[in-house]
């Protein structure tokens, strides 16, 4: 599949393999099923037939045939398992690119209120899951389809009755499988999906907040409250497992109430002479190998629900076509040229109006203003003014009604990248990549010697701190665990200061610092930009010190306070 095609499809069409590696697969399948049926109804006929004590020439056919049977079942098992398998984790590739592509556009403005155990569930475990749909579903569902047509057709070849009992055999099977199992397993595969998502959202934040918990002795409160979200999920697995092992007993049931079926039908032509004795066992073996294959019917109709699930919650999170509201990420790179930046932008903003998908008030409402180069800009008001909305809009995370132009050309008909290379986000916890600092400043501008990125973190005052650390080469730690707020704060600013970003946003740098710190950390961040050069707007809920800017905007529920 091509990413043109992805791109168009639903998560399910876009889980399913194609190509030959695929046909393959199901062809091996339904021939190794086929072979399955046939090796054991031509042993009962080579078992009966002897027993008449024929001339061995009579017999010779029949047991090339066996042995035939029995080594194509084996050989054509293994093909189905490898080329399913294969086309499966190939097709698997190509969905987790084209997950991680849909989410770079929604992401992050996009997310709403998923949490990150819950997406991490969603993108990692949902994903994984749908690998299940060609080879314990699609795959399963033709080898049984295939091979149950064809052996009814053969048994009604030897005789009329007893193909019209197996044929209804079949259907009963089909009916239990397909409704019974289904209307029982939908609800509990949708809880349990849902219930996974929770237990990885709340396992992942107790991790993050452990001493916090820990501080105020809820930590058993806590986890008693995963414990018992855990235990529900487990219950619901094992009801699950309990339904396919009910469903898989009523289908051998089924099964041997065919066989007897059989015998009952061909019995009195067998005693007339009508009908052949070991034909006759012929058509009774059959469903004692037919009922093997056609058993995974109910556990494909059970996986199906569970892939259903997993897909749908996939294709929530993720979905094919990106929300109004969301700026959509382009197919083609943006060009090279538009990425360079040379010298200060002036931005413009007039009329400025965003609205969240779903929502019905605009977060943003008519906001006008000019942001100079070389200006430093503070935006306040309090939590919910729309402070952070506006800055999605500026990055272009969000659309937007009205104007906004960089340099005069407006925003929307630039590439979102280009409008990312003018005007870049600090963010209020901003992110430190699991690597050494040397790495983490090396994301920003790939070409920057060890002198370049020396000088920087100079420049945000981390020069000794770094040195103290052993050099370029000292970890971060996970997320950066092993540097405080206000270091990460200064590491994200040499980032984009190396990056050379005209515009630079910093939402909310003294959110999670220590007052006295914060003040400390803000006068440098804004003091190193302003000396760069750049135009920075300060995104802060709290006073701002006035000598450290040109100009103050205030926001209240969306709109510029008088």
């Amino acid at each position: 599949m091509t990413g043109q095609e992805a791109r168009g499809g639903s998560v399910l069409r876009l889980a399913m393999p194609r190509g030959a590696g695929w046909g393959k697969a199901v062809a091996s399948g339904s021939l190794s099923a086929l072979c399955a049926v046939a090796l054991l109804a031509a042993s009962g006929y080579l078992i009966t037939r002897a027993a008449e004590h024929p001339p061995i020439l009579y017999l010779t056919l029949v047991m090339v045939g066996v042995r035939a049977f029995a080594l194509g079942r084996a050989a054509l098992r293994y093909v189905d398992r490898l080329a399913g398998h294969d086309a499966s984790f190939r097709q698997l590739a190509v969905v987790r690119t084209e997950m991680y592509r849909r989410l770079a556009s929604v992401a992050p403005a996009g997310l709403g209120t998923t949490g990150r155990g819950d997406l991490m569930t969603r993108l990692v475990t949902d994903t994984d899951r749908l690998q299940d749909l060609p080879i314990r579903v699609v795959g399963p569902l033709v080898s049984a389809g295939v091979t149950a047509l064809l052996s009814v057709v053969a048994v009604a070849l030897v005789s009329v009755p007893a193909a019209l009992v197996l044929l209804v055999a079949l259907v009963l099977a089909a009916v239990l499988g397909s409704v019974v199992t289904a209307s029982i397993a939908r609800r509990s595969d949708e809880e349990t999906a849902a219930d996974r998502g929770r237990v990885a959202d709340l396992v992942l934040d107790t991790v993050r907040t452990l001493d916090v918990f820990a501080a105020y002795g809820t930590l058993d409160e806590r986890l008693a409250h995963i414990a018992a979200l855990d235990a529900r999920v487990t219950r619901a697995v094992r009801r699950r497992a309990t339904v396919e092992s009910l469903v898989g007993a009523s289908v051998g049931l089924i099964g041997g109430a065919a066989v007897i079926g059989i015998l009952a039908a061909g019995a009195p032509a067998v005693v007339t002479g009508a009908l052949d004795g070991p034909l006759w066992a012929l058509a009774v073996f059959v469903p004692l190998a037919l009922f093997e294959v056609v058993g995974a019917v109910p556990l494909a109709v059970l996986t199906y629900r569970r892939v259903r699930a997993a897909a749908d919650r996939v294709e929530r999170v993720v979905p094919a076509v990106t929300p109004d509201g969301i700026v959509q990420e382009p197919a083609a790179d943006a060009e090279p040229a538009s990425l360079v930046v040379d010298g200060p932008v002036a931005v413009s903003v007039s009329g400025l109006t965003v609205r969240w998908p779903g929502a019905v008030d605009a977060a943003v409402d008519d906001v006008s203003f000019d942001l100079l180069p070389g200006e430093v800009v503070v935006v306040q008001g309090p939590s919910g003014a729309g402070k952070s909305t506006l800055v999605d809009a500026l990055v272009r995370f969000v659309e937007y009604r009205g104007s906004y132009t960089i340099d005069g050309v407006e925003a929307r008909t630039m590439h979102p990248d280009a409008v990312r290379a003018r005007v870049g986000l600090i963010e209020q916890d901003p992110f430190v990549f699991d690597q050494s600092i040397r790495q983490n400043l090396l994301f920003a501008r790939e070409t920057a010697t060890d002198d370049d990125l020396l000088g920087v973190l100079d420049r945000v005052g981390l020069g000794a701190w770094v040195e103290r650390r052993g050099g370029l080469d000292a970890a971060v730690g996970e997320r950066g665990a092993l540097v405080s707020g206000g270091q990460a704060h200064r590491l994200a600013l040499a980032r984009a200061l190396l990056h050379a970003f005209p515009v630079l946003v910093l939402d909310e740098p003294t959110a999670d610092i220590d007052p006295d710190l914060g003040d400390a950390v803000l006068r440098d961040l804004v003091t190193t930009a302003r000396a760069a050069g750049r135009t920075v707007v300060v995104v802060s809920h709290v006073p701002v010190p006035p000598d450290l800017v040109d100009r103050t905007i205030r926001m209240r529920d969306g709109r510029i306070a008088a």
